[in-house]
């Protein structure tokens, strides 16, 4: 029983540890990324589309990688490039993507709801592991696999490496970043594109745990994931914890579900325990310094 519980949390916190880790690259370097949303709708149908007319999940793991860097191209040049106002910017490519999802599921599947069903990413067998369901589900689901690894190598990249020392130069003084010779706008861009890369492969996830595309399947993940990276402080493993107690909560949200409580209730459960962290659980939870401001080149 608490196996599965369990198994099923880290189900469902895979798409937030994606998502979250993406925003703490773009915020790290300074740009606020709330397209987070938007990116993970836009690569959850470009995983659709590409599995099926490539009839390889795993090309349609790429598509949707390739739809969230698209996507979060669009923000870092607007934001970066033409310094736009950053919450707009993302606000913006949100409503975009909501409807523009909304009309290509109709133009390419004739259909106002969801695609057709397709196969999902096969398995590993571990059968020494076949009695140990959280073991099993992280080992044996290659997505799931690949977001544990993701945690851990993008908390080293951003912590251990020359390029995480000055993307965080870059959100927290860039003037100072320049004076030393780093390219901010360049810079800021990386950290955008990875949150864009990271964000797909959590669409990705989302398209193929479900093994079709559903209008507006991203059911705000990507604001939730944005409030796990801030309980986790911009950081990778704090995000990543974070990311577990919102599965967590949606894992109870989802076995309460036919009980005597109300529903409406029940589906709740998230969003008011991410508030309520928020509000008062998690201490003073200090953001990089200029995110959020953009930043001019003095001449």
């Amino acid at each position: 029983m608490v196996g599965a519980l369990l198994a099923q949390t880290l189900r469902i916190s895979v798409p937030y540890a994606f998502a979250s880790l993406g925003g703490t690259f773009s915020e790290r370097g300074g740009t606020v990324n709330i397209a987070l949303e938007g990116i993970l709708l836009n690569s959850a149908f470009a995983t659709a589309v590409g599995t099926l007319f490539l009839h390889s999940p795993w090309l349609g793991v790429l598509a949707g990688m390739t739809a969230g860097i698209l996507t979060s191209l669009l923000h870092a040049v607007a934001c970066v490039v033409f310094r736009a106002d950053q919450i707009v910017s993302g606000v913006a490519i949100n409503l975009l993507s909501a409807g523009l999802t909304k009309f290509l599921l109709k133009v390419i599947f004739d259909s106002t709801s969801n695609s057709p069903r397709f196969e999902g990413l096969p398995e590993w067998s571990l059968p020494w592991l076949a009695d140990v369901p959280p073991l099993r589900t992280l080992l044996g689901t290659p997505l799931i696999l690949l977001a544990a690894v993701c945690v851990v190598v993008g908390s080293r990249v951003l912590f251990r490496t020359p390029f995480g020392l000055r993307l965080r130069a870059c959100g927290e003084h860039p003037e100072a970043a320049d004076s030393m010779g780093v390219n901010v706008a360049g810079t800021r861009i990386a950290g955008v594109l990875i949150s864009g890369a990271l964000g797909g492969l959590g669409g990705a996830w989302l398209a193929l745990d479900q093994h079709s595309f559903t209008d507006g399947m991203s059911g705000g993940r990507g604001y939730i994931a944005l409030a796990a990276m801030i309980v986790g402080k911009w950081n990778p493993l704090g995000g990543a914890g974070a990311c577990l107690l919102f599965g967590l909560a949606e894992t109870m949200q989802l076995r309460l579900q036919g009980g005597s409580i109300p529903t409406q209730f029940i589906q709740m459960i998230p969003y008011v325990l991410t508030i309520v962290v928020l509000a008062g659980f998690i201490g003073r939870a200090l953001p990089p310094r200029a995110v959020g401001v953009p930043y001019r080149k003095e001449q």
